[in-house]
């Protein structure tokens, strides 16, 4: 294993303590673990947090700013937050408009929010819930009851933000956030594995030749265990999985978010859109908006997933509207 790291038990609160002198639009408590935005809490705003284990950058931390999250809280690698730092983040942001609470659908998550969003709850704050569920591959797996929740995140981050930042009231910005969770499907694949810093070895093995189909965003198992084969081949497998479930018909309007897992060139992401492209084409479907990058990662994983996001008219202007986070940054 080659990392540059300092020593594994270090490797979060060196990460925030980079975060905090690369991006003066944050504030990192690094003590708690958490970042915020640097003018939290923002008056007569809704405030928006997510959080999850660290490994997956730039989710969530990159995702905090103008437009986007007030705060987000990083656990140890590929664990979840404890209750006490979620409760920190969410007085920290609470401004009186309430707080959302974006909860990827994995066991320890889901359980510390719960008991965090009580907490909040007893000490006087609003706070809704909001579950992102949005992998086709299986259900029931490892680390959830139901479908994980992966590359619909930071979709659901960004448009749930946009409304937040403009005004919207809590229940409306918990019903974005959840409409737009509802209209996106994922499904990863791995040709890979990651490797925690902590263990100093792949998480799983995988032959010379071997990919899996459907993999987690921690590297749980996904549908099958297959040779390579070209990417318009595993697109396709991963598009029919996708649209088996979620149909995209003529005339529908698409947000089409091929992300890298870590250890992908771009110009192989770029080689998975355009097949992508081509399916949802093939089906009269438009490609209206595109991201391509890492953006939820496996630390180190080569592999991609795909995400599908139906768009409408609402979903469309909160995507566009200005945002400036490390990760994403448009009009503003």
């Amino acid at each position: 294993m080659k990392k540059l790291i300092n020593a594994p038990e270090d490797v979060v609160t060196d990460a925030l303590r980079g975060m905090a002198a690369a991006h003066p639009s944050l504030r990192v408590d690094v003590a708690n673990q958490i970042v915020y935005r640097a003018d939290a809490p923002v008056a007569n705003k809704v405030g928006l947090i997510s959080g999850g284990g660290s490994g997956h950058e730039p989710l969530h931390g990159g995702f905090v700013g103008y437009g986007m999250l007030d705060a987000a809280c990083p656990g140890a690698v590929f664990t979840s937050p404890v209750p006490d730092q979620m409760l920190e983040a969410t007085k920290g942001v609470d401004a009186g408009a309430g707080v959302v609470h974006i909860v990827k659908n994995y066991t320890g998550d889901v359980m510390n929010f719960q008991l965090a969003a009580e907490m909040a709850g007893d000490e006087g704050s609003k706070v809704e819930s909001v579950l992102v569920n949005d992998d086709v591959a299986v259900e029931d797996s490892l680390y959830t009851a139901g479908r994980r929740g992966t590359g619909a995140t930071p979709i659901v981050e960004k448009v749930a933000g946009a409304l937040a930042e403009s005004g919207g009231d809590l229940a409306s910005v918990a019903a974005v956030a959840r409409k737009a969770n509802e209209r996106s499907r994922s499904f990863g694949i791995a040709l890979t594995s990651g490797t925690t810093p902590a263990a100093g070895t792949p998480t799983f093995d995988l032959g010379d030749d071997e990919i899996e189909l459907g993999i987690g965003i921690h590297g749980e198992p996904g549908r099958v265990r297959r040779k390579i084969g070209p990417a318009s081949e595993l697109v396709e497998i991963a598009a029919a999985a996708i649209l088996d479930d979620y149909p995209f018909a003529a005339g529908d309007e698409a947000l089409v978010f091929v992300n890298g897992m870590g250890g992908t060139p771009l110009i192989e992401l770029y080689v998975v859109f355009a097949e992508i492209a081509k399916i949802l084409e093939g089906r009269g479907a438009r490609v209206a908006r595109s991201l391509v990058g890492d953006y939820v990662t496996s630390l180190d994983m080569a592999g991609c997933s795909i995400t599908l996001t139906k768009l409408d008219d609402e979903l469309t202007k909160l995507w566009d509207a200005p945002v400036n986070t490390p990760a994403l940054r448009w009009g503003a």
